[in-house]
């Protein structure tokens, strides 16, 4: 049963800003609980950092667009706790439900009457020297990119124990399904049905051009060592705010083994989505 519902939202945003306005007042009326971010608690709801609302919410609602999603998602621990991600207005591959159809999802949602979409994420860590170590869970990639003044980095790629290659190109994006329309789209990467068990390795501007993007099993270990010296080089885990890296640190990446439920709708196939975002079979 939903009791308490978290909400995240881009306050930037008009739109998403109004939208909590009217929101809050509207789950209190039906006897929920309401937690909004840090500073922003009004109209009888409680203020809590994400953590703490990752960790107290039955349902956590998203306002804004795949970057106000990513924030949140990684946090949530339970596979049982719903993200409804609601779209204010940017492309959003994540953020499915329309602004205008989110009171009637919502009410079905509050009644038990929805579905949901297991997307698996991805443990990353950082091996660097003196044991110096970085953990982070995504939802969509992690990107290991070199600065706008560096040289072409060298990446050496193992899957399992495996070896792939020594990539030599600006950088490399460890994808899951979910991000294989993000970024490693954009790197000419594939496109994968969300609930497949798979990962995406896409360079960035490689040096050799018959190095292409390739999917691995989700089971096995993806490590990558930096084999440059002197260059700014940085592992971005989703978008956010990254680590450094130095010549010999390691980043792994494997299965978190926790997915995150995304609210779908049972009217919109995937393919549906695809076809609207991308204007597939448009002239």
């Amino acid at each position: 049963m939903i009791r308490t519902v978290g909400i995240v939202a881009k306050y930037q945003e008009p739109k998403a800003a109004q939208m909590v306005r009217w929101l809050v007042p509207w789950l209190k009326k039906r006897g929920k609980k309401v937690c909004v971010e840090n500073g922003l608690g009004r109209n009888g709801a409680q203020s809590c950092g994400k953590k703490m609302m990752a960790a107290k919410a039955d349902l956590i609602i998203s306002l804004g667009g795949d970057g106000t999603l990513l924030n949140i998602a990684p946090l949530v621990e339970r596979p049982d706790v719903p993200i409804l991600g609601v779209n204010m207005g940017g492309l959003g591959f994540i953020t499915e439900v329309a602004a205008d159809e989110f009171e009637s999802v919502l009410s079905k949602t509050l009644e038990g009457d929805y579905e949901v979409e297991k997307r698996m994420t991805l443990e990353v860590r950082v091996i660097g020297k003196n044991n110096r170590r970085h953990k982070f869970r995504v939802l969509n990639d992690a990107v290991i990119t070199k600065g706008a003044r560096s040289r072409i980095i060298d990446l050496e790629t193992y899957v399992g124990d495996d070896y792939l290659c020594t990539y030599r190109a600006d950088g490399l994006i460890i994808s899951t399904p979910t991000g294989s329309t993000a970024y490693s789209l954009a790197a000419a990467g594939p496109i994968l049905e969300p609930t497949l068990g798979a990962v995406v390795l896409s360079p960035i501007c490689p040096h050799t051009l018959t190095n292409r993007p390739i999917v691995v099993p989700s089971h096995a270990t993806i490590r990558v060592t930096l084999r440059s010296f002197g260059d700014t080089v940085i592992l971005v885990p989703d978008g956010q705010p990254g680590v450094r890296l130095n010549n010999g640190d390691k980043v792994e990446a494997r299965d978190y083994g926790l997915p995150v439920s995304l609210i779908k709708l049972p009217s919109r196939s995937y393919y549906e989505i695809l076809r609207a975002k991308l204007k597939w079979g448009e002239r």
